[in-house]
């Protein structure tokens, strides 16, 4: 009887004459090209301009690399290949998705910012929150071909077959293992769904959709933090990334709550009301029309 189980590639990339292409890298190239057509028919949906999108992408792309590099660099200095060119192999794995998505948002508004009114930079981020995870999820496929990011030994159906030269210290005598980074795609694409339901079904106060996605992903990484077993600093015996996992999820659950609630929105958009209100006359003083002189027959 043949054991069931996902087999792992046998390269994590290919040639093309004598160049080599790494799949790792090429799935980022995927991702992004998603997040561009995600984001450009949604804002336009919303009323933007869809050109927007390549400003911001061109920014916050890079700006993404490099502070998920910097956070894997800073949390995981001794799984640093050890060359001069070892901080830079990010063609090895190694992006902290903490400092990838803080980097990438933060100068993605940045850039937006520069063309859109504080409102407007609230609307534009929750159409562009789905495109997030399932850039994500694309990503998460260049792990697969990389055999990492893995859970705990495993004997399920769909267990991931790991090559002897990829299996963790004191797990060498295991096979197979928890496909964590299947889990993580399964979540990703089911959350970007649910965000798009939400904002088509639901009246949501912007950027609600990206406080929910904040909190959504991390909830996950909760879980999925008590399956890894690749290396990382622990903290009262729990990985390190559990705890920011589990602060991000508590932050996006309030930051929505607050969000719904108008607190601080007010402030932040200039005194602009929110969504279709803004004709509204609850928003608005009465004004007390002139008393005539004369009374009407």
């Amino acid at each position: 009887m043949i054991p069931a189980y996902i087999p792992s590639p046998s390269s994590n990339g290919f040639h093309i004459g004598p160049f080599f292409f790494h799949v790792y890298g090429l799935m980022y190239v995927l991702a992004v090209a998603a997040s561009i057509m995600i984001s450009r028919r949604r804002w336009a949906k919303a009323g933007g301009d869809p050109d927007l999108c390549y400003e911001v992408v061109v920014w916050a792309f890079p700006a993404g690399l490099i502070g998920g590099r910097i956070y894997f660099l800073i949390t995981t200095p001794s799984q640093v290949p050890p060359h001069w060119w070892g901080p830079f192999a990010i063609w090895q794995g190694g992006l902290g998705i903490w400092g990838g998505i803080a980097a990438g948002v933060l100068v993605g508004l940045w850039a937006a910012h520069r063309r859109l009114s504080n409102y407007d930079l609230l609307r534009f981020m929750d159409a562009v929150t789905p495109c997030l995870p399932v850039a994500q999820a694309i990503g998460r496929v260049g792990n697969y071909f990389n055999q990492e990011l893995f859970g705990k030994p495993s004997t399920l159906p769909w267990a991931l077959k790991i090559s002897p030269a990829h299996r963790p210290q004191h797990f060498t005598q295991y096979a197979t293992f928890q496909p964590t980074f299947l889990y993580e795609i399964i979540w990703d694409l089911g959350l970007a769904a649910f965000l798009v339901w939400l904002g088509n079904h639901r009246r949501i106060r912007p950027p609600g959709l990206f406080a929910l996605y904040v909190a959504g992903y991390s909830g996950f990484r909760i879980f999925e933090e008590t399956l890894r077993i690749d290396y990382s600093n622990h903290i009262l015996g729990l990985r390190l990334n559990f705890f920011v996992a589990l602060i991000l999820c508590i932050a996006g659950l309030l930051w929505f709550v607050a969000i719904q609630r108008g607190v601080g929105l007010r402030d932040f958009v200039a005194q602009r009301p929110w969504g279709r209100k803004s004709e509204s006359s609850a928003d608005q003083k009465p004004v007390r029309k002139p008393v005539s002189s004369q009374r009407r027959a």
